[in-house]
């Protein structure tokens, strides 16, 4: 799940996950969601859709050259991780933080490495960087 910003077509994320997969919200591959140079490095960026009464809510997590999708929704209590916008990760920048009951999660993997959620794993967004964009895939 890196990337380095370039002309290349990357992808991230890819997951199997039935739960995000089945969201009626959830924006089909190749949606445009923002250029990449507009998540702060390190940063993330929330994005909402909604279908009727269906919602999709993930997330792109940045540091360095990793760049990478996921569902924003807590393994452990299901609820979204950032209480405020855009406040996804610890101040440090290292990890995915979830401001419900401060679990931490790798940025790469999205594993919880800190918390009650012991073993569990965020949800992937497969994403892709194209020409400086980010991309759904």
């Amino acid at each position: 799940m890196r990337s380095r910003a370039s002309s290349k077509r990357s992808s991230f994320g890819r997951s199997s996950s039935p739960l995000a997969a089945s969201d009626p919200a959830r924006p089909a591959a190749g949606a445009r969601l923002c250029a990449l140079a507009e998540i702060a490095d390190p940063g993330a960026k929330g994005f909402r859709f909604r279908v009727g009464e269906a919602l999709f809510a993930g997330f792109v997590v940045r540091r360095g050259a990793l760049v990478a999708g996921y569902v924003d929704r807590c393994p452990h209590a299901g609820w979204p991780l950032a209480a405020l916008d855009e406040r996804f990760l610890t101040r440090s920048g290292e990890h995915i933080l979830c401001s419900g009951h401060g679990a931490l999660f790798a940025l790469a993997d999205g594993a919880c490495v800190a918390g009650p959620c012991s073993g569990a794993q965020l949800a992937s967004w497969p994403i892709e960087v194209r020409d400086g964009e980010v991309f759904t895939a």
